[in-house]
């Protein structure tokens, strides 16, 4: 990796160009603001230099401050090593230096970036630059003085929107807005930049110094109206974080008080939420996903993807359409197989449908949905797999006919075509039993509407070869999905450590507790819902040959729980037949249905739990990790077995498949925040009053005695799994 560097070239015109060099996005390190005050400091002080102009090399004027001395800041667990440029750099040497400074702007300006754009005395943007603060997705808030000029240029709405929501905006967007004050080509931008600054330096354009504006901030009594009804929102959309609050009075302080006075308070505000768990949590997050596609074996063997141009998908039932649906939509040519004409249709109507939304909404024209749909050609035989990359089935969960269909995969495709299979349980070894070829064999599981949820998992075999993996890996950030590889066992990763979920909720209403207040419980700690409405929505009859199939695999930590397999007796079969947990009506709104108390009656009778017989009173803290700590239980066998590469890279596929809450930092991570000795005693607790359900697994019990956290990486020679 090149060295960070900060150049300062004075041009025969008088201006000095200070140009930012720190491949790939010109991140704002902190030797380069180190450079930055040095170079700004020079020109200051040089009587060559009458105006100053910075800009970014390759393209990008900078992509924010290096998130990696932020994640260092957390570790070391102090704000020693924090660099604090905001006043010294941003305010004293830019924006009250002696010499006018324009910001040359293309690419992008994010983060921090912006606000060095932000604290110059004007800015000049190439067209389509993308320009943001999306502080808030790390947990943290703007912390060179953005929460304060941002609404002095744009007004406080449109900077709470881009603030709060971290949405860009386009730089002909802020030219409308204030935030721009001219767009030219790229290749006209830096002299139109320095004549610009040359203009405020001789008086024939305004000196203006951001931090003291006010011409764009509201009246007092509508600015508090605009931050009242700010925070209700924020409040509303998420109860659990308070950083969006904490900013928002960041911004207040600053219209009450005045800019600097703001830009002191933003700066306070931005070291107290660095060290806080969302903040840990959320950049955690930031790098787990950028880690899913390195993979020890595959990615660091000098090997090239293949194309993979046209791919067949057997089955258009839900799964099917919708993994046809993301295909097509990256322009993969596709084509679908089904059994006979009427489920042909009927697949391929579904995949019509996944369209209709977004050509409502305005997202897509008719003639770009009919292009689209054009990539997709349906058939009932064989004939056109020929000369596919790829096959994908996605039939029901049926051995003898995965088998068959793998059978004729062999005899139909080409020796180099990928034989892949969306199996969520299934032995892929099992798939590929009758087969001879095993080395291509692979797992492409998505998760439900595949079209919409961001995960792939790309289970490996032990004989898959890291071609494959390779090549599927590629595909899944082709179609816009995170992939993340797993080993080949019963569910997988996902599938497999959340499979004790509902288990345990079941027990706790065997233990009396309402099934309504578990699904409350887990919805308020931030799932997008609770496991009995998320037993409904994917339906009982799945819910049950899933579970079964749990309980075969691993029968000596199973709780079987007759709540289930009773709706299902009585044709609940959850939100499609209109009752299950809940009732639905026509909408799918759910409610709660008081006729369930008599299945939950009957269900506790069938393992009689209550101690004495009576209801256990739990808080709702209990609820939660009763819950959780045996999915996290769960997790370190999976760990403990090396099914997945990292555990960070089971931090996110949690995210993204079960919608585990990305500020907790994914089901390990917060596991690691809680302490792997307080859950191992909970579980033992339980598992002495409640049975083998709650056992701590060995890996947890040995890292509890160790203080060892979870997510550590095991050493090197206990990887043999993968």
């Amino acid at each position: 990796m090149a060295t960070p560097k900060v150049k300062l070239n004075v041009g025969f015109d008088g201006v000095a160009v200070i140009e930012i060099h720190n491949p790939p996005v010109n991140a704002l390190a902190p030797e380069v603001l180190l450079g930055l005050k040095v170079s700004f400091d020079e020109a200051h002080r040089r009587s060559d230099v009458k105006a100053i102009v910075v800009t970014g090399t390759n393209g990008k004027f900078s992509g924010g401050f290096d998130i990696s001395a932020i994640v260092a800041v957390q570790e070391q667990g102090n704000m020693d090593s924090m660099v604090r440029p905001s006043v010294p750099l941003f305010v004293e040497t830019i924006e009250g230096g002696s010499k006018p400074v324009v910001a040359a702007v293309e690419g992008l300006a994010l983060g921090g970036g912006l606000e060095l754009a932000l604290s110059c005395h004007a800015r000049i943007a190439a067209p389509k630059a993308q320009l943001g603060l999306p502080e808030l997705q790390l947990g943290i808030i703007p912390g060179f003085g953005g929460t304060q000029r941002l609404p002095r240029l744009v007004g406080l709405q449109k900077a709470i929107e881009m603030i709060l929501m971290s949405k860009p905006i386009t730089s002909e967007a802020g030219l409308k807005a204030g935030l721009v004050d001219q767009i030219v080509p790229s290749n006209a931008l830096l002299a139109t930049a320095k004549a610009w600054a040359l203009d405020i330096a001789s008086g024939r354009k305004p000196w203006l110094k951001t931090l003291e504006r006010n011409d764009r901030i509201e009246s007092l009594g509508e600015a508090r109206a605009i931050f009242k009804f700010a925070r209700a929102q924020a409040v509303q959309t998420a109860p659990n974080l308070t950083h969006p609050l904490r900013c928002l009075d960041a911004m207040e302080y600053g219209v009450t008080h005045g800019g600097y006075a703001g830009n002191l308070k933003e700066e306070e505000v931005f070291l107290e939420l660095v060290l806080a768990d969302t903040a840990k949590s959320l950049t955690h997050i930031f790098f787990a996903q950028r880690q899913t596609t390195k993979v020890p074996g595959v990615t660091d063997r000098g090997l090239k993807p293949r194309p993979i141009r046209k791919v067949a998908v057997i089955g258009g039932g839900l799964m099917g359409s919708g993994i046809v649906t993301a295909l097509i939509t990256a322009k993969i040519q596709v084509v679908l197989k089904e059994v006979n004409e009427q489920f042909l249709q009927q697949g391929l109507d579904r995949v019509k449908a996944n369209f209709q939304g977004r050509l409502k909404k305005g997202r897509l024209t008719q003639d770009q949905v009919d292009k689209i749909l054009s990539l997709l050609k349906g058939t009932l035989s064989y004939d056109d797999f020929a000369d596919v990359d790829l096959v994908i089935e996605a039939v029901i969960e049926s051995i003898p006919l995965k088998q068959q269909i793998f059978q004729d995969l062999e005899r139909v495709c080409n020796p180099a075509c990928i034989l892949s299979s969306n199996t969520s349980t299934i032995d892929l070894n099992v798939v590929g039993a009758k087969t001879r070829s095993q080395d291509r064999i692979i797992g492409a599981h998505f998760f439900s509407p595949a079209h919409v949820m961001p995960l792939l998992e790309v289970v490996r075999t032990d004989r898959t070869s890291p071609q494959a993996i390779l090549d599927l890996i590629t595909l899944g950030k082709t179609i816009k999905k995170t992939p993340v590889v797993v080993g080949n066992c019963t569910g997988f990763a996902v599938n497999r450590v959340f499979f004790p979920y509902t288990m345990a909720a079941c027990l706790l209403v065997d233990l009396g507790v309402d099934l309504y207040r578990i699904d409350r419980v887990i919805k308020a700690f931030g799932m997008p819902m609770g496991p009995f409405r998320l037993a409904d929505l994917v339906g009982m009859q799945v819910g049950q040959a899933v579970g079964t199939q749990f309980v075969t695999a691993f029968p000596e930590r199973a709780y079987k729980a007759a709540l289930i397999p009773l709706l299902v007796e009585a044709k609940r079969f959850g939100e499609k037949s209109g009752k299950g947990f809940y009732l639905y009506d026509s909408k799918r709104r759910q409610r709660p249905d008081p006729a369930i108390k008599e299945f939950v009656e009957q269900a506790g009778k069938y393992n009689n739990i209550k101690p004495g017989g009576k209801p256990v009173t739990l808080s709702d803290k209990d609820i939660v990790e009763m819950i959780f700590f045996t999915v996290v239980n769960e997790a370190c066998r999976v760990l403990d077995e090396s099914i997945v590469v990292r555990a960070s890279d089971l931090d996110i596929a949690t995210v993204m498949s079960m919608g585990f809450p990305p500020y907790r930092g994914g089901l390990v991570f917060w596991a690691d925040l809680i302490g792997a000795k307080y859950i191992a005693d909970r579980l033992t607790t339980w598992s002495q009053a409640y049975g083998g359900f709650f056992k701590p697994c060995n890996y947890l019990l040995e890292r509890s005695a160790r203080g060892i956290k979870l997510g550590a990486p095991k050493q090197a020679s206990s990887m043999a799994k993968l």
